[in-house]
C-alpha cells in the first residue's frame, strides 16, 4: 500500500497525459530483468500462515498459459472458441474475477470489454491495465486514483470496461508485473488467467474523508452510502468488494440510462468543442424540474475532460447548485471529473454571488444582473468551452428569463431536455427567439426593407438539441429517503460545513465546540436579501444562521454600533459562515467558517438569506445529547404566528395567463 501511495504522489494531477502513459512494469527490455530478479514472495494460505514461494519466469509463463487454456475468460462455444461474456458483473462472477488482499485492505478486479459494475457505496479506483469509463469520464492506466461516490440519494454509479487501445502489448508479462504489486502469489495465479488484451484491471481501495465521516455522524444519514430499501434485494453481499465500502448491485437495478437523443447531443457538443472553429463553444442546458439536467451536465463535463484540460461552468440554478450550497450563482473552472453527486465535490468557485434564495421569482432583475456580472468576469480571450446551467422554472416569467439569458449571452448550443411527448415549454429554437418576449429584452423589430438594408444584422443563430430523458422516474421528484429537493440542498450545505472538521481520522466535532472568529460589529455590514426586516430585529434574525461572506466596494463606516444595510447589494461572495453568537456588550460577531483567514480579513459584508441551517445541525449532531444550543420548546403553538408559515406558490399571476 505504501509503495502504491508513494507512486500516486509522483503522478501528475491533470487527467490527460501529454504522451502515452508508461506501463507499470516499464519497457519490455527491462521486464525480464525485474521479473527474474524477484523470485521470493510471501503468500497467505487459507490458514492465514505465511509461506515462502520460489517462482521463476518459466513457471509464471506456464501457469499463465495453462490457466487461459483451461478456464479462459468466458464459456467455450461449440467450435471450441472462447467467448467473453459482457453485461453486468454480479453474483458468482466476482469470485472468479476479483481478489482481495486482506492485509493491505484492497481488491483487484479484472473486467472484460463491455462488462459493467454497478454499485452503492464509495471507494478509490485506480486503473492498472486497460481503460474504464465512469459517467462519461475515461480512466486510463498511469493516472491518479479517482474517488467514486454512489450514495442512495442518486442513481448508482456504473464502471464500464473499455479495454486496451494497444494491440501490440505483451499482456502476459505486463499483467504479471501488475498483479505482483498488489496481490499474493495464489491470488495472482487465479486472476492471471482472466487477463487478455481486451481486459481492464482496476484497483479498489476503501475511502474515508472528513466529508463522509461528518455526514454519517448524523443518525438520519448514517446509511447514506448503503443501498436504499428498494435495492436491498438486489444487493450482492458476498463478494471480495463488500468490505471496501462498496456493494455491487444486480441487473435488476438500473444505472445511468442514456436515450439515443441523449447520446447524440453529447456527441454533437463534443465534436463542436474539438473542431478548430472561431470562438469557444457555449452550451446552455435547460429543461423542467426532475428531468435530469444536473446529471446530463456532469456527464457532459466529464466527457469534455477526455479532450480538454478545463471547462468553464456558469451556475444559473439557485435551487440545485453543483459546487456550492444553494442560493448562489457562480462561475467555476472544472479540471477534475465529477464522479458523484454535487455534495461530494463542493468547492470555492472563481467568482460567486450570494443571491440568498432557491428561486429568483421575488427579484428577477437581481438574478439577471448577477448572471451578466458573472459572465463579464470571465476573460474574453479564454477559448475553453462553457457550460451554463439554468433553473427548472420554464413557464411564465421563468420562460421569459430563459429568453433573456439566450439574448444576453453568446450561446452556441442549446440542449433542451424533456420527457414524454413534449418539452413542457416552448422549444427554444433560434426562430422562436425572433418573436419571444423576455422579461427585460424584446424581440428585434423587423420591417420589410430590413433584408435590403446594408446595416441589417443577421438573425441570432445557435444549434438546438432536443433530448428526451428516458430514465425511471423522470419528471417526478424522488420519493425515497435523501432524494427530495430540500434534502439534496441540505446535503450540499452539510458537505460545505464538513470542511470545518479536521482532515485526519479524528472524531467528529460539534460546531458549537469549534473555536470561532471574533468579528467587530464596526468592521462589517450586515443585511438581509430575501425579505424586509426592521433594522432593530436584524441581529435577532441573523443569530445562529448561515451568512454569505461578501465584499462591498465601499468602506464600511460605523458610529459605534452594528452597520445594517437597507437593501441587498450585488457583490462578490467568497464563502459561507455560521453566525454562532452575537455579543452586544463587546460588539462582536462569533463566526465559524472554513474560508482561509487571508481571504476572510477582506470580508466586510455578511448577507443573510432564506437558506437555513439543516435542523440536524442543531438537534442530532454527534455528541450533543445534553442541552442543545439554540433549541427550545418553551413556547406555545396556540399563539398567532407561532406555527409554520404556509406559502402558496400555485397562484397564477394575471400576466402569466395563456403562457
Amino acid at each position: 500500500m505504501k509503495e502504491h501511495q508513494a507512486a500516486v504522489k509522483k503522478k501528475p494531477k491533470v487527467k490527460r497525459l501529454e504522451r502515452k502513459a508508461m506501463t507499470v512494469s516499464g519497457s519490455k527490455e527491462k521486464k525480464h530483468t525485474s521479473f527474474e530478479s524477484e523470485k521470493t514472495y510471501l503468500a497467505n494460505t487459507n490458514g492465514k500462515s505465511e509461506v515462502t514461494m520460489n517462482i521463476d519466469a518459466d513457471d509464471w509463463q506456464e501457469w499463465s498459459t495453462n490457466g487461459k487454456s483451461s478456464l479462459g475468460n468466458g464459456e467455450k462455444s461449440a467450435d471450441g472458441v472462447e467467448t467473453v461474456s459482457s453485461g453486468r458483473l454480479e453474483g458468482e462472477s466476482f469470485h472468479c474475477c476479483a481478489e482481495r488482499d486482506e492485509d493491505r485492505n484492497h481488491a483487484v478486479l479484472v473486467m472484460q470489454k463491455s462488462q459493467t459494475l454497478c454499485f452503492r457505496g464509495k471507494c478509490l479506483l485506480t486503473c492498472l491495465y486497460g481503460r474504464v469509463e465512469v459517467m462519461g469520464f475515461t480512466i486510463e492506466e498511469g493516472q491518479q486514483p479517482y474517488p467514486l461516490f454512489s450514495p442512495a440519494s442518486h442513481c448508482p454509479l456504473t464502471v464500464t470496461a473499455l479495454g486496451s487501445t494497444d494491440d501490440a502489448r505483451d499482456e502476459g508479462m505486463e499483467a504479471t508485473a501488475i498483479l505482483r504489486k498488489y496481490l499474493t502469489p495464489a491470488s495472482q495465479i487465479r486472476l492471471l488467467r482472466r487477463i487478455n488484451l481486451n481486459s481492464s484491471v482496476i484497483l479498489l481501495e476503501p475511502m474515508e474523508t472528513s466529508l463522509t465521516r461528518f455526514l454519517c455522524s448524523f443518525p438520519d444519514l448514517s446509511e447514506l452510502f448503503s443501498p436504499p430499501v428498494s435495492e436491498l434485494m438486489s444487493a450482492v453481499l458476498d463478494t471480495p468488494l463488500n468490505g471496501l465500502g462498496m456493494i455491487p448491485l444486480v441487473s435488476d437495478v438500473e444505472g445511468l440510462r442514456m436515450s439515443k437523443s441523449y447520446r447524440e447531443a453529447l456527441n454533437t457538443v463534443v465534436s463542436a468543442c474539438r473542431d478548430d472553429g472561431d470562438g469557444c463553444v457555449v452550451v446552455l442546458v435547460c429543461g423542467t424540474k426532475n428531468v435530469g439536467k444536473s446529471t446530463f451536465i456532469r456527464v457532459l463535463l466529464n466527457t469534455l475532460l477526455n479532450h480538454t484540460t478545463g471547462i468553464d461552468y456558469l451556475e444559473g440554478d439557485l435551487g440545485q447548485t453543483e459546487f456550492t450550497p444553494s442560493g448562489c450563482l457562480s462561475l467555476s473552472t472544472v479540471t477534475e471529473p465529477l464522479l458523484g453527486p454535487p455534495f461530494t465535490h463542493q468547492r470555492t468557485p472563481e467568482h460567486m454571488i450570494y443571491y440568498g434564495q432557491t428561486s429568483c421569482d421575488s427579484d428577477l432583475d437581481r438574478y439577471l444582473e448577477s448572471m451578466k456580472s458573472l459572465w463579464s468576469r470571465r476573460p474574453q480571450s479564454r477559448d475553453t468551452p462553457v457550460v451554463i446551467n439554468t433553473m427548472g422554472w420554464v413557464k411564465g416569467f421563468g420562460f421569459q428569463m430563459l429568453v433573456d439569458v439566450l439574448r444576453l449571452l453568446p450561446v452556441t448550443h442549446v440542449v433542451q431536455l424533456g420527457h414524454g411527448e413534449s418539452m413542457h415549454c416552448a422549444t427554444l429554437t433560434p426562430d422562436l427567439l425572433q418573436t419571444a418576449q423576455g422579461y427585460l429584452t424584446k424581440p428585434p423589430a423587423h420591417t420589410a426593407m430590413d433584408e435590403f438594408t446594408e446595416g441589417h444584422s443577421p438573425a441570432r443563430t445557435y444549434a438546438h438539441l432536443a433530448v428526451q430523458s428516458a430514465f425511471q422516474g423522470v419528471g417526478r421528484q424522488g420519493a425515497s429517503k435523501h432524494q427530495r429537493s430540500n434534502e439534496l440542498r441540505e446535503l450540499s450545505l452539510l458537505a460545505y460545513l464538513s470542511q470545518l472538521q479536521e482532515a485526519h481520522q479524528g472524531p467528529v466535532r460539534q460546531l458549537n465546540c469549534l473555536t470561532p472568529y471574533q468579528v467587530p460589529h464596526t468592521a462589517v455590514a450586515i443585511g438581509v436579501t430575501h425579505c424586509e426586516v426592521a433594522p432593530s430585529h436584524v441581529l435577532y434574525a441573523a443569530n445562529a444562521s448561515l451568512v454569505g461572506l461578501c465584499f462591498l466596494p465601499e468602506k464600511v463606516t460605523s458610529r459605534g454600533g452594528p452597520v445594517v444595510l437597507s437593501h441587498a447589494p450585488l457583490c462578490p461572495c467568497v464563502g459561507f459562515g455560521v453566525l454562532r453568537g452575537i455579543d452586544m456588550a463587546r460588539g462582536l460577531y462569533f463566526l465559524l467558517t472554513p474560508v482561509d483567514p487571508s481571504i476572510l480579513r477582506n470580508v466586510n459584508c455578511l448577507l443573510l438569506g432564506a437558506i437555513t441551517l439543516p435542523s440536524c445541525i442543531l438537534t442530532t449532531q454527534s455528541g450533543c445529547e445534553e442541552e442543545k444550543p439554540y433549541v427550545t420548546t418553551d413556547y406555545s403553538f396556540d399563539l398567532t404566528g407561532a406555527g409554520k408559515m404556509r406559502v402558496f406558490k400555485g397562484i397564477v399571476r394575471p400576466g402569466q395567463v395563456g403562457k
